[in-house]
């Protein structure tokens, strides 16, 4: 797997090595192999459980977004079944130099955008260059940092024209890196490395991508029927016909509906009105032995993330954020409440996403359980807590999103800690998830319910998002120490595969030992899918669903 290189750079990734949640396509379930026929309609419908908050390649962060752009867009390298980047817009992997900083890329010559037009590496360029543009205000501008000059660009320091990529001719790129990043082949399969028109984009301004008409694609489908993000509970994607590789595709329409309401998306699939959804607490339990029962794993950590950006924020207080971490019951929360195959979080880092280049352990599994459930230990911290704060109680509200399941989660949390730390009372605040999105990006909440799945398959996925002024760092947690090991793995130790994990591995435990953020759960999907649906693949990192190969089989 990986680009052709004169000099190997496979220096961490261990990404062939990773469990089956890193890299196959479901832990169970009726995918098949590719190469089935299709029969019947060709349309596949299936449920979201959240709006999609953006349709602009430069500004979504999220899963839903990701979903979608991967599949109406195509960067260089498209995921395949297994999880590996392959040729996409690219003609063949790129030539990579003999230092791992350059990488020479051919485009495909027969590769157009929905309206005819070429892609060409301008577009490339301009959609790199944009992302990254301070004034675009994108939160995964910070993605980019491996490509010559971004940071310095992003920081507002240097003309976006300097980022290290460049149109040779029409059909070729190259990109120059700032330090060897043993994970760039998977950024370049990721949506916010796409290319963009930039005549699209000015023709439209602050209206591009608002609504599905209002942009071009280059993928395997097209946005259709996409209202306005962060609203619309209904899209679709339609086969694109000018997709260089459209005989690949069987799908005529994938439809997407968004239903927050478990058991109205359950009563829609036994009614044979959608081919798939997902399923929750006592559903999934209800549901686990019907044959369409699936669970996907997923390489991601949902957290209670403190918000710390007040000077006089009670959250500064190591020991109120011990006490909150100890006072959760995660067990019970996973096996009672979510009962979708989640498991409990033992920290950052979940769980199967990547291992040791000389060992060849998992890094979650290395870098052992800091924190468990312990009633005593929170009281114990929570007491400090209150006689350093000099308080005898504290209200503390909850942001989460508003689907059936995160209410319950809420629920059962409030229940938790406000039963196991006498004085703290805790009030619930459900919204819908772009609302979320907005307010823990502005520091608008005290407490929230985030979660992060990995954008590739390396510890660096997680850990760099709370390095200070991270963007993506929502309760300003900072650690000079932290910083410092992440800035290291980054580059002094860049070239060193086992003195860069030691460096994460330190990281983690930094961040675990101060309770930064609070780990709570690895998540899963339970779904159930219909049997006509094939080679719907799932990746557990990036972007999770890929139509491209899907087909419907009467």
């Amino acid at each position: 797997m990986g680009i052709k290189k004169k000099a190997a750079l496979g220096l961490v990734t261990s990404i062939c090595t990773l469990t089956l949640v890193a890299c196959g396509t479901t832990t169970g379930g009726n995918t098949s192999d590719s190469g089935g026929s299709a029969s019947g309609e060709q349309v596949l419908k299936y449920i979201e459980r959240q709006e999609m908050p953006s349709a602009d390649p430069s500004l979504a962060t999220d899963e839903v977004s990701f979903i979608a752009l991967n599949n109406v867009y195509e960067g260089i390298y498209r995921m395949d079944k297994d999880n590996h980047p392959q040729p996409a817009g690219a003609t063949e992997l790129a030539e990579v130099s003999e230092d791992g900083l350059t990488y020479k890329i051919k485009l495909r010559e027969d590769s157009v955008w929905s309206d005819g037009e070429p892609v060409t590496a301008d577009d490339y360029v301009y959609g790199w260059q944009r992302t990254v543009d301070p004034d675009t205000g994108s939160e995964y501008a910070y993605m980019f940092a491996p490509v010559k000059n971004a940071e310095k660009i992003t920081a507002g320091k240097m003309d976006k024209e300097e980022l290290g990529i460049k149109a040779v001719s029409d059909y070729e790129l190259e990109i120059t890196l700032e330090k060897v990043t043993p994970y760039f082949d998977y950024l370049l399969a990721f949506p916010s490395f796409l290319p963009q028109r930039q005549d699209i984009a000015e023709k439209f301004g602050k209206d591009y991508t608002t609504t599905s008409d209002n942009a071009v694609y280059n993928g395997p489908f097209t946005l259709t029927d996409f209202d306005g993000p962060g609203t619309d509970t209904a899209w679709s994607y339609t086969k694109n016909d000018t997709y260089w590789d459209k005989d690949t595709v069987k799908l005529d329409k994938v439809v997407v509906d968004v239903v927050k309401e478990a058991p109205t998306s359950l009563n829609l699939y036994q009614d044979g009105q959608t081919d798939d959804t997902p399923l929750t607490g006592e559903l999934a339990l209800q549901m686990k032995d019907d044959p369409d029962y699936l669970i996907l794993e997923d390489a991601s950590t949902f957290y209670l993330e403190m918000n710390q950006r007040d000077e006089d924020s009670p959250y500064h207080n190591i020991n109120l954020r011990k006490a909150l971490a100890y006072a959760v019951d995660r067990e019970s929360l996973v096996t009672q409440i979510l009962a979708n195959g989640s498991t409990v979080a033992e920290g950052l880092v979940p769980k199967g996403l990547s291992n040791n280049p000389d060992t060849n352990e998992d890094f979650a599994e290395e870098a052992g359980n800091p924190i468990s459930y312990d009633e005593d230990k929170a009281k114990e911290y929570w007491e400090k807590a209150k006689k350093e704060l000099k308080i005898d109680s504290l209200d503390m509200d909850l942001l989460v999103d508003d689907t059936d399941g995160s209410k319950k989660m809420a629920e059962f949390l409030q229940g938790s800690l406000g039963d196991t730390l006498e004085g703290l009372n805790v009030t619930v605040s459900p919204v819908p998830f772009s609302v979320r999105l907005d307010r823990t990006s502005k520091g608008d909440f005290e407490v929230a319910v985030g979660g992060w799945g990995a954008d590739y398959a390396d510890p660096s996925s997680f850990l760099d998002l709370f390095v200070t002024g991270n963007s993506y760092n929502r309760g300003r947690y900072s650690s000079e120490e932290y910083d410092k090991l992440i800035e290291s793995a980054s580059t002094a130790n860049a070239n060193d595969p086992e003195a860069r994990w030691q460096d994460m591995l330190d990281a983690e435990k930094v961040i675990m030992d101060d309770m930064g953020i609070i780990p709570i759960y690895q998540k899963a999907e339970a779904h159930l899918r219909s049997p006509k649906v094939k080679d719907m693949f799932y990746h557990s990192t990036g972007a999770k669903y890929d139509f491209k190969w899907a087909y419907i089989e009467e």
